[in-house]
């Protein structure tokens, strides 16, 4: 039995391309080819492909737009990414939307093969540097407010961790005792910390300082 695969970009060469190098495997069909997500929807509503090979710049609705249509028409299938972008922004998007892979143009064509396959089968598959990039942008998604910390600030927490009163930290950066404590309340506000135990385990989780 032949996995069905739909191609949507709206370049012809990389299309003809993709059918080609796809045709060289006795258990993949090219069912359909689409230029936009608009074709993309028509396709899926008369007949759902095993697998959509999606690329994300495309009109009318790009390879995202597309994803969430279907999801809201509740035509969901087992879709990859194929495309050029690889920003962060970009592979969150395609991975929220429901995607089950996302590879990059000029992969080994091995690799496509194997995540059709892996896909088909009900898994996902991410190349290892969409996945760290993925990864990297879920941990700032959920701790937004680590970049807010000033350099003056990051200096006072790396004290905190050390275990440094407001006293011996005015000292250490030659502050004030009053200004210590208004970048201590400044860090807990940013870090949602409740107190300076709560600051310090989370800047060591969260590798903000060297615990020394």
């Amino acid at each position: 039995m032949s996995i069905r695969i739909l191609i949507a970009d709206d370049h012809p060469v990389v299309v003809d391309g993709l059918a080609a190098i796809l045709s060289t495997q006795p258990d993949f069909e090219v069912m359909a080819r689409a230029a936009n997500g608009r074709e993309v929807l028509n396709l899926v509503a008369a007949a759902p492909p095993d697998v959509l090979l999606l690329d994300l710049q495309m009109p009318e609705l790009d390879g995202v737009q597309t994803l969430n249509a279907l999801r809201e028409r509740g035509q969901e299938v087992p879709a990859i990414v194929f495309t050029a972008f690889d920003t962060d922004e970009r592979i969150l998007s395609a991975v929220q939307a429901g995607a089950q892979g996302y590879l990059l143009k000029g992969a080994p064509r091995e690799e496509l093969f194997n995540a059709i396959r892996v896909v088909y089968g009900g898994g996902s598959l991410l190349q290892p540097i969409v996945t760290s990039k993925l990864l990297r942008r879920i941990t700032e998604a959920q701790h937004p407010q680590t970049e807010a910390l000033s350099p003056r600030e990051r200096e006072v927490l790396t004290l905190m961790v050390r275990g440094l009163q407001n006293k011996e930290i005015a000292a250490q950066l030659v502050i004030s005792e009053r200004t210590v404590k208004f970048h201590v309340s400044s860090i807990l506000a940013k870090l949602g910390a409740g107190n300076r135990t709560e600051a310090v385990t989370i800047a060591l989780q969260r590798h903000l300082v060297e615990n020394v």
